[in-house]
């Protein structure tokens, strides 16, 4: 018997080696993938034999109908969850922006900044079904604790008028002040945007745009100054059920969200790239006398422009394929849909109503966006990225 030489030992070696993962990927991945694209072409509801319909299941999912004159989708429900999957999904630039300040505070060097590390990143690391329980208390309507906390302070404030029309004044201010620093800090990226593509702003068109919202918010807030009083104090009065009524639900489920999300895996990407900035780009802007602000743009923004892209594509990606969780333990999808996404939707056709292959096509649909998305945003990013 012919002895085997020592490369083939080892090539049989590392075959061996790799064998169970590969059937594990075939098993698991590999086939259910294709198995999964021809049965979005089949009508099979797990009871019978499948049975090729064609083109079927994505005309009734993506056609649209005539019905009394007007065009009706063939399956209404369907873009009400595209809808509510894309809604949800607004919270994705938020929760970025704050990951970044949250990452920007723990880069200081401060005695105990590994502990308020740990104490930001430990919603991440807990039960997800544990914390959605908890923040369902928390949004309970009646025993909660965000609107018992909402009735005692309502009833201190609109106990004495006084006390009532400065807290209004000041809530106005708040809120002026908020949607100021929102349309600035979108100028300001539409204006970092147009530089990258070689479009300069004419001089004191920012400034001009700021001030004109600016007077345009504060004069609608004088002039439904009133209305915002009586809005004001029927909220404190009277706080909405949050995950019972169709206008609160989506911005209750994106404030959760931005709870868990702010120091999770986004603050770690960010800081890890924070402390990749050579210190050196600092100290030539600072010998240029460039201030904090300054350094921050010039410096730090495009040096974590990389780590911002890889989270924007990946944050796209979840937020497609997320929500499925959410609505299974908080709010079962309700009411009345508002919270169901395009991924529970898909659960529920493939294993309440059996009709898996409704389901495929469902499935290969949100593949088709998430990868064109992707695309997209790969060819635009890589215009905006800065890499060293």
């Amino acid at each position: 018997m012919r002895r085997l030489s020592y490369k083939t030992k080892e090539a049989l070696a590392a075959y061996a080696f790799l064998a169970p993962n590969f059937l594990g990927f075939l098993a698991f991945t590999s086939i259910p993938v294709v198995v999964s694209f021809v049965m979005a072409f089949t009508h099979w509801n797990i009871f019978k034999q499948p049975f090729w319909v064609g083109l079927e299941n994505f005309k009734n999912l993506l056609w649209f109908h005539r019905e009394g004159g007007r065009l009706v989708p063939n399956d209404p429900f369907f873009w009400q969850y595209v809808y509510n999957t894309v809604y949800l999904m607004a919270g994705i630039p938020i929760g970025m922006a704050g990951s970044l300040i949250v990452a920007l505070m723990m880069n200081q060097r401060m005695r105990g900044i590994v502990v308020f590390r740990t104490i930001y990143f430990l919603p991440t690391v807990c039960s997800g079904v544990a914390l959605l329980i908890l923040w369902k208390y928390l949004y309970n309507s009646d025993i909660g604790l965000i609107n018992k906390t909402i009735r005692l302070v309502g009833a201190f404030i609109f106990a004495k008028k006084p006390v009532a029309i400065g807290a209004t004044v000041f809530a106005a201010l708040i809120f002026g002040v908020v949607v100021i620093g929102l349309i600035a800090a979108l100028l300001a990226f539409l204006q970092w945007l147009s530089e990258k593509i070689r479009f300069t702003w004419p001089e004191g068109l920012f400034r001009a745009l700021m001030f004109a919202s600016g007077a345009c918010i504060f004069i609608l807030i004088g002039i439904y100054g009133r209305a915002f009083y009586n809005a004001l104090s029927m909220f404190f009065a009277e706080p909405p059920d949050w995950l019972g009524t169709v206008q609160w639900a989506k911005p209750s489920l994106i404030l959760m969200s931005l709870w868990g999300g702010l120091g999770g895996y986004n603050m770690i990407l960010y800081l890890a790239a924070l402390q990749g900035v050579p210190s050196s780009y600092y100290e030539a802007a600072e010998i240029d006398g460039a201030g904090p602000w300054q350094k921050f743009w010039a410096v730090t923004w495009p040096m974590i422009s990389p780590t911002t892209f890889f989270i924007l594509v990946m944050s796209i990606i979840g937020g497609f394929q997320g929500g499925f969780m959410i609505a299974n333990v908080m709010t079962g999808g309700g009411p009345a849909g508002s919270t169901t996404t395009i991924e529970y939707y898909l659960y529920q056709t493939a294993f309440e109503k059996f009709n898996m292959g409704y389901a495929c096509s469902i499935a290969w649909f949100l593949f088709a966006v998430i990868l064109v998305i992707t695309l997209l945003t790969w060819k635009l990013g890589g215009k905006v990225v800065t890499y060293e």
